[in-house]
């Protein structure tokens, strides 16, 4: 298992939604990257130097310090967009290979490099900025259906990332509550909601609406 890329945004304006500005336009960079805990949701911050979020209602936070999205799911996409698609394309801080993002649980816990330790948090939800940076109509619906979201990670241990650094499972919760499982419950499946309060890491917004799911 492997980081390929470790992509940093770039400000650009965002047609596709309330917001000004967008840092979906995320591209490779040389060398290592600092990756720190962010500040609280609402403030823009992320866990990765030079990035940063300007939807902050919806994204940033120590929940949502960086995405990582697999390789593997880019390259299949490749056909279906018609096009190559470049690391960072989907917004993601991190480009892996051989980790099976979409399965990982929640909570789990990888050590990238010598030192940094991210946690699993959550996935992604499809927005309208995605659909718009791709130019594909349809495009929310159609990658939620995949259910391919890729996953939201918690800094736990800072320090720096590359390319080409290791990644190394260090800890897998005995709970069976994986990014996928969760993606489809707050999508899709809202039945399956309740499955989701085995995941003590999971974050409090979709905890409490399992919770709510549990009580009606």
């Amino acid at each position: 298992m492997e980081l390929l890329s470790v992509n940093v945004g770039r400000p650009r304006p965002n047609p596709w939604k309330g917001p000004a500005s967008t840092g979906i336009d995320k591209r490779p960079a040389d060398g290592p990257v600092a990756v720190a805990v962010p500040g609280p949701k609402g403030t823009g911050e992320v866990g990765l130097a030079g990035d940063r979020v300007y939807d902050v209602k919806h994204h940033g936070g120590p929940d949502q310090a960086l995405y990582a999205y697999a390789r593997e799911d880019l390259d299949g996409w490749e056909p279906e967009l018609g096009r190559p698609l470049a690391n960072g394309v989907f917004g993601e801080n991190l480009t892996t290979t051989g980790v099976d993002v979409n399965g990982a649980l929640i909570g789990e816990r990888w050590r990238i490099g010598e030192r940094v330790v991210l946690e699993v948090s959550c996935p992604r939800i499809p927005c309208g900025t995605f659909q718009g940076w791709l130019d594909r109509g349809g495009w929310i619906k159609r990658f939620t259906r995949a259910g391919l979201p890729g996953a939201y990670l918690r800094v736990i241990v800072p320090g720096e990332v590359r390319a080409g650094d290791p990644v190394v499972l260090v800890h897998r919760p005995a709970h069976e509550v994986s990014i996928a499982l969760t993606f489809r419950a707050l999508t899709l499946e809202p039945q399956l909601l309740p499955l989701l309060l085995a995941a003590d890491a999971l974050p409090s917004e979709a905890r409490e609406l399992a919770l709510r799911r549990t009580a009606g």
